[in-house]
């Protein structure tokens, strides 16, 4: 009955989220709409898990959703080698800190961060 899914982020600056996920994570986009005029919706990809970012004016318009970016309701996982050192770019380019990379139990290391719209993005490695 279900084929595929994926995690669609609503965003005040579909820019900002795009050099966020894009260019500081390494997510691929896969598609943008619409295709002519101001982006509304973008799709992206990391090693098969997607995300898509679409404006809260988009949002209201097509499916009359009051849109909330960065409500802690919600944690984007991205999974990364070495959590310490991403941490480290991360934050030199300004990206806003929640917590520091510490253990978590399970052999994981992890931090808290948020992107442009407040949104919690957790990233986790393995501890070696």
């Amino acid at each position: 009955m279900f084929q595929t899914g994926f995690v669609n982020l609503y965003t005040r600056d579909i820019h900002a989220g795009l050099r966020f996920y894009r260019d500081l994570l390494g997510f691929r986009e896969t598609f943008r709409a619409p295709k002519e005029g101001p982006l509304e919706h973008v799709e992206l990809t990391l090693n098969g898990f997607g995300i898509g970012l679409g404006t809260v004016e988009a949002g209201k318009r097509v499916h009359g959703v009051d849109a909330e970016p960065g409500r802690p309701a919600m944690v984007l996982v991205v999974w990364t080698e070495n959590v310490d050192r991403a941490f480290e770019q991360l934050t030199r380019a300004e990206v806003p800190a929640v917590q520091p990379p510490h253990n978590t139990g399970n052999s994981n290391r992890t931090a808290l961060l948020r992107d442009p719209d407040g949104n919690l993005v957790e990233i986790v490695s393995k501890v070696a």
